[in-house]
C-alpha cells in the first residue's frame, strides 16, 4: 500500500471510530509507529485529522479559528485562487459574494471589472471599491458582525432574496464526502443558502484545508455547486466524489 493509499484508509478509520491510537493503525497496516506518526502529522496539517496525544481524532465540527488568524492562514494559496476565480466572471455579469477571507482576496481582483457585485460582507464591499473602480457595489443590511464585519439575520436573508444573480460566489469551512460543502457557523451557512437560491450558478472558492473536514452547517451537497476553485486536488475520494456529483475542479498554479 503506497502512502497516499494508506492515510486514505486512516481517514476511513477515523470516520468510524471517535480515536485512533498509532499502535492499533502501526498493528493494522503493518508499518512502524514513526511513519503513522509522519501520516498523522500530515493529515492533520491538511485539517483531516487532529492529533493528539497516542493517536489521533477526528476533525472538531463544532468551530474554526477566529476570522483574523484566517486571513493570514494560507494567504498565498487564497491570493492565487482569487485571481483564477476572477477570470471566470464575464463583465455585466452580476455576483453574490459572501464572507470570507478568499472571497477578500476574490473582491480585490474585481474592483476594475463592470460587474454587479452583491455581498453581506463590509471587507469584501470594500476590497472590490477603490478609486477608479468600475464594479457596481451592493451591501445587504442586517446585524452586524465585528469580528468579520458581516452582516447575518432575518434582514440580511431577506434583502438576499430581493436579487437575482448570475453567479453566487461561496467561501465554505468544509468539504465532506457524506456532508456536502459545510460551515461553521449556521448563520452563515443560513446567508450562503440564500445567494444560492437566488443565483443561476454555484462557484465555491477554498483552499486544500477544507478537504475532508467536517463542520455543523450544511450549506448545500456536493451536487448543489457548479464549479470548485482551489490550490490542490483534493484526495482521490473527494475528488471522485465531486466529480460523480457534477462539480467542475479548477486547481490553480
Amino acid at each position: 500500500m503506497i502512502p497516499e493509499q494508506r492515510r486514505e484508509a486512516i481517514l476511513e478509520m477515523a470516520r468510524q471510530n471517535s480515536e485512533l491510537k498509532v499502535e492499533g493503525i502501526a498493528s493494522r497496516f503493518g508499518v512502524s509507529r514513526e511513519t503513522v506518526r509522519r501520516d498523522l502529522a500530515q493529515l492533520d496539517a491538511r485539517g483531516l485529522l487532529r492529533r493528539v496525544h497516542g493517536g489521533a481524532q477526528p476533525p472538531q465540527t463544532g468551530s474554526e479559528a477566529p476570522f483574523h488568524k484566517r486571513l493570514i492562514e494560507n494567504a498565498d494559496a487564497k491570493e492565487r485562487i482569487g485571481q483564477a476565480a476572477a477570470r471566470l466572471f464575464q463583465d455585466g455579469d452580476t455576483l453574490m459574494i459572501d464572507t470570507g477571507s478568499t472571497t477578500q482576496a476574490l473582491a480585490a481582483e474585481l474592483a476594475d471589472r463592470r460587474l454587479m457585485i452583491i455581498t453581506n460582507s463590509v471587507e469584501v464591499a470594500r476590497a472590490a471599491h477603490r478609486p477608479g473602480s468600475l464594479a457596481r457595489i451592493h451591501l445587504v443590511g442586517g446585524e452586524y458582525r465585528g469580528e468579520t464585519g458581516e452582516m447575518l439575520g432575518s434582514v440580511a436573508l431577506d434583502q438576499i432574496g430581493r436579487y437575482r444573480a448570475d453567479h453566487a460566489v461561496l467561501t465554505v469551512g468544509a468539504i465532506d464526502v457524506q456532508g456536502g460543502f459545510m460551515d461553521f457557523d449556521v448563520e452563515e451557512a443560513m446567508v450562503a443558502r440564500a445567494m444560492i437560491r437566488q443565483s443561476e450558478q454555484v462557484t465555491v472558492i477554498a483552499d486544500h484545508s477544507k478537504f475532508g473536514r467536517v463542520a455543523m452547517a450544511q450549506v448545500c451537497p456536493l451536487d448543489g455547486v457548479f464549479r470548485l476553485v482551489t490550490d490542490r486536488l483534493p484526495d482521490p475520494i473527494t475528488a471522485e466524489a465531486l466529480r460523480a456529483a457534477g462539480v467542475e475542479i479548477q486547481v490553480v498554479k
